[in-house]
């Protein structure tokens, strides 16, 4: 049963909320609470509709797009389906890099910026209208209720973006008070840390958690270790998103919590794009986000099989994603999914792992700790952190121009800081990071046995 508490911040103080940041999420949220009951090919129609809407806004309003529809030599109405969308070329962070100004359909300093943890070994800064970040927080909200529980539940966020630590001020502090939404930064795991969290957890008894499975995973472990229960704590449902779900960690959480756990998939630059229900299906919250799956060639491939994820996100108008390349694999099913839900299945993603490396007194660090370091500076395109040894740590990077020595010093102290001052950072400039036989970039590569 919801505590009157809960439906006093979802039903008057997170709507007043988002209405004073002039978001539409709770306009979006009952259109999608409504449409996902819908049968597929309604869905499908309404999809339709809006990829005809979407693609005549940008053709008018981005210069991007302006120039790409001209020198194509197509119309906004040449493009009626998703079939139609390959009649346009893929879009990838360099081009999003290379045009970032031309991309905008409003003028930039109306948009939000971002910028992703660089994952792929290339950061990306992009833009956000008010309409994408409403329907990111509509589809996570729609996604939440699922499963029973509802802004206002208290819930514990076990994540590691400087956009969210960053913006920890007072009048943050008393929001995330006031809705019970509690943030633990996911970067470092001394044992002091779990120690800490642990207690944090018995003292919040959340009924929901939310964060990377890797961490939570290693959480789960250290309360088994220590013969603490979880189980009485009453967390309904465990949210892992931004890193694979292994099977191995699903087991340890749900026997450790004593609760399911709910897988998603989605990205900063990509949106919220699907989040499994409780019948086990990984929706895609295809209202608004069409995805494609292509081979090595580009060509779409059928449901079933296994290739790269391509987004277009139609709520991005200020900023547009079309056949957006994730770098991500996976696989669309034909299987209906038993829970009623019209709509479609993502039946396999893989991709995005993060890895935890270690500091030099043993100690677990979350890999993104170090990417923060490097990926929103202006001078590096790209990077490789590989760990050797608990004491030696190479660090590829291919800049636009050889590295200043301060810039450089810096680098290697701020990387000292994390794994131990008795750490030797090698900074090693290279023309390019040779990729994976599979095409794709691991970011950060531990050498130590595990």
């Amino acid at each position: 049963m919801t505590s009157l508490y809960t439906q006093l911040v979802s039903k008057v103080l997170f709507r007043l909320h988002e209405r004073l940041k002039n978001h539409s999420t709770y306009a979006m949220l009952a259109r999608l609470e409504r449409s996902q009951w819908l049968t597929v090919s309604q869905i499908e129609d309404i999809q339709q509709r809006r990829l005809q809407a979407f693609i005549n806004d940008i053709s008018q309003h981005s210069p991007y797009y302006q120039q790409l529809f001209k020198t194509l030599g197509i119309a906004a109405s040449d493009i009626r389906s998703v079939a139609d969308l390959n009649k346009l070329p893929l879009l990838t962070k360099q081009l999003i890099t290379d045009n970032q100004q031309a991309l905008c359909s409003e003028a930039q300093h109306t948009l939000q910026r971002y910028n992703t943890g660089g994952s792929s070994g290339v950061p990306l800064i992009f833009y956000m209208g008010k309409a994408r970040i409403s329907h990111d927080v509509a589809a996570k909200l729609r996604a939440t209720r699922w499963w029973g529980v509802d802004i206002g539940d208290p819930e514990v966020v076990l994540w590691g973006s400087p956009i969210e630590l960053g913006k920890q001020d007072r009048i943050k502090q008393v929001r995330d008070m006031l809705f019970r939404s509690y943030l633990l930064p996911a970067f470092e795991f001394t044992p002091a840390h779990i120690d800490a969290y642990l207690q944090q957890l018995q003292q919040l008894k959340p009924k929901m958690l939310f964060g990377y499975p890797s961490v939570i995973h290693q959480l789960a472990l250290a309360a088994e270790a220590r013969q603490l229960s979880l189980a009485e704590l009453g967390v309904k449902v465990v949210f892992v998103t931004s890193e694979m779900l292994f099977e191995h960690q699903r087991a340890v959480i749900e026997r450790v919590f004593n609760c399911p756990v709910a897988n998603g998939y989605g990205a900063r630059d990509a949106g919220f794009i699907a989040h499994q229900c409780p019948a086990g299906s990984l929706h895609i919250s295809a209202e608004d986000i069409i995805v494609e799956i292509i081979d090595d060639n580009g060509q779409v491939l059928p449901a079933g099989q296994t290739g790269e994820i391509v987004i277009t996100h139609l709520q991005t108008q200020a900023f547009p994603f079309v056949r957006y390349r994730t770098g991500d694999m996976g696989q669309l099913s034909n299987t209906p999914c038993s829970c009623g839900r019209g709509l479609p299945v993502l039946a396999h993603v893989s991709g995005r792992t993060t890895d935890f490396m270690l500091t030099t007194a043993g100690d677990k660090l979350h890999a993104l700790s170090l990417i923060y370091v490097l990926r929103d500076l202006k001078e590096i395109r790209q990077f490789k952190i590989i760990q050797h040894s608990l004491t030696d740590v190479e660090v590829q990077l291919v800049a636009v121009a050889p590295l200043d020595s301060l810039l450089a010093a810096d680098i290697v102290s701020q990387f000292k800081q994390r794994l131990g001052s008795d750490s030797t950072i090698t900074l090693k400039q290279l023309d390019a990071i040779a990729s994976l036989p599979n095409g794709k970039h691991r970011y950060v590569e531990s050498k130590i046995d595990s």
